[in-house]
């Protein structure tokens, strides 16, 4: 089949390894995705890739549901080694490419993965754990041109990601809905990153709702810059295309300046974005052409309400708004043939999920109209969660009385629309990131400087949006220097966990309990006598470079 001929037929019932099989037998010569800046891919050429990669896999060793992890950036490589896991009937594990220290420790000794593929800039911080990590045996290397030799890491075979690869012919090994398919770490509020188990069924699901809620066909082109340590540009911009035949556009990370004019470049029509950037793009300059560009569609959550029909205007933009957890998907969609509902997430997708809306502390359902704690359970099996990874009784907390507890409010109109209202816990939520309050606490904890500290979430300049305010009480007679804590605290952490904000205390509020009052902290917010890193002139991206020096 021609490159430009048209796909034979969406292919929303097929899982991964049986789609990809699909696009190759029929759609080979069809472009599945590029880069930016980068030669066109096509569905042929991605199977065979995939294939060389999960025979890699194979006479490597790997077992049938056996987690292999991918830290890299957006790149055909990476998206191959995460198709070839698929095929080899392994579980991928892409992890953030912000994780060091103790976060990275963490998820890769959680998932007990014995090889992972790593980008090359990235393997220092894979090597400065690796006294710790008691799995892993095989570093495979992504390397870019010119690279010199790999380093030699003591009990680790180091090897070049080619020379990885096997045969280009396909393993044969088939799985089913109930197979996991990946772990995605999410952060979670008093503990580390929690590894969400999706099996097959689930991230079927996920794709086919992409397909449905935003209208994606053959002729879209998908611009995919969320990174796919994410669930949303991998199950609905990369999978979610491979369902319909259409083509991705990859970028590493977001740009502003650059959103329009790749969207022209490259004749993107749809592309999912979170609110922060949503404000970003609209906070561009005015300009008459705005609306002279190929995108009529995007997915945001939220779509911030104080824009949303300027925003459709000015950009000639469907806005679709929703809402969903990497642990259930995306239950809850705007309606394509229905006007935009200003302020509301959309309607639940009832033939998928039951939703109910209930009391945080009794479980008791709410009213109509009336704010409580979104909780969800699917109709099908294996179309959400399986569980945390090894984390079992977090996994019996979060379902208890055999419903899934996001740890949101919301509330439920007469009409059916649902409205998300703020987040029950002390989760902390920056640029689509689930923030650990533990972790940065942990981190604190070790300046010598820091004798207590309690982290907290205060609104950005983004609507939903938060920035990390670190509360500190120091040791006595040994206050550390605001730059240099935060220079701590960035060797320490992934970067969107950094804190904007540094309040010193001379004792935290306490519960009668003694647990930290972080209700209070949080309410306080912003003091005349709180230290901004942004104000300060101190410069995330100059001190991360410093820490991987």
């Amino acid at each position: 089949m021609s490159a430009g001929a048209p796909a034979v037929e969406p292919a929303v019932d097929d899982l991964l390894p049986d789609l990809l099989r699909r696009r190759a037998a029929h759609d080979a010569g069809r472009e599945f995705f590029r880069n930016v800046d980068g030669a066109a891919v096509t569905y042929g050429e991605a199977y065979g890739r995939a294939c060389s990669v999960a025979n890699g896999l194979l006479t490597s060793g790997v077992a049938r549901g056996e987690c292999v992890v991918i830290m890299a950036d957006n790149a055909p490589d990476s998206i191959c080694t995460w198709l070839g896991i698929s095929l080899a009937g392994a579980v991928e594990v892409a992890i953030n490419t912000g994780y060091r220290g103790r976060s990275l420790e963490h998820v890769m000794q959680n998932s007990q993965a014995k090889i992972a593929f790593v980008e090359e800039q990235l393997l220092p911080r894979l090597v400065e754990v690796g006294a710790a990590l008691t799995h892993l045996t095989t570093v495979v290397v992504y390397r870019s041109a010119g690279s010199g030799d790999l380093p030699s890491v003591p009990g680790w075979t180091v090897v070049d990601f080619d020379d990885l690869l096997g045969p280009d012919t396909d393993p044969g090994v088939q799985v089913g809905p109930h197979d996991i398919a990946s772990v995605v770490y999410t952060s979670g509020t008093t503990g580390p990153a929690k590894g969400v188990m999706m099996p097959h069924g689930q991230t079927r699901l996920f794709s086919r709702l992409g397909v449905e809620g935003a209208g994606l066909h053959a002729d879209d082109a998908f611009y995919c810059f969320i990174p796919l340590f994410h669930v949303a540009g991998k199950f609905i911009g990369i999978m979610g295309s491979m369902m319909t035949g259409g083509r991705v556009v990859l970028d590493t990370r977001f740009s502003v300046e650059a959103f329009l004019p790749r969207v022209r470049e490259h004749g993107c029509t749809v592309a999912l974005l979170h609110g922060p950037l949503v404000e970003m793009v609209y906070q561009l300059p005015e300009s008459p052409d705005d609306a002279d560009n190929p995108m009529t569609r995007i997915m945001a959550s939220p779509f911030p309400a104080h824009l949303a029909l300027d925003f459709q205007r000015r950009f000639g933009i469907r806005g679709i708004e929703t809402w969903g957890m990497t642990e259930v998907t995306i239950p809850i969609w705007q309606p394509l043939d229905e006007p935009l509902r200003i302020g509301s997430c959309g309607r639940l997708r009832e033939e998928h999920f039951e939703l109910r809306i209930v009391d945080p502390d009794t479980d008791a359902e709410m009213p109509a109209g009336r704010t409580g704690e979104m909780v969800l359970r699917p109709r099908r099996p294996f179309t959400m969660m399986q569980g945390y990874l090894r984390m079992p009784e977090v996994t019996i907390e979060t379902w208890r009385n055999l419903w899934f507890h996001t740890g949101d409010l919301g509330y439920i109109a007469e009409d059916g629309y649902v409205y998300f209202v703020d987040r029950v816990k002390e989760r902390i939520r920056r640029r689509a990131e689930n923030i650990s309050s533990f972790e940065v606490e942990a981190a604190g904890l070790t300046h010598p400087g820091v004798a207590e500290c309690a982290a907290v979430g205060v609104p950005s300049e983004f609507e939903g949006d938060d920035d990390v305010l670190l509360c500190v009480v120091p040791e006595a007679g040994a206050v550390p220097g605001e730059a240099d804590l935060i220079r701590h605290l960035a060797a320490e952490l992934p970067h969107f966990m950094v804190p904007r904000y540094l309040r010193y205390l001379d004792a935290l509020p306490r519960t009668p309990t003694g647990k930290p009052q972080k209700v209070q902290l949080r309410n306080e917010g912003i003091t005349p006598t709180t230290w901004d890193r942004k104000a300060a002139g101190i410069s995330l991206r100059t001190v991360l470079q410093e820490a991987d020096q």
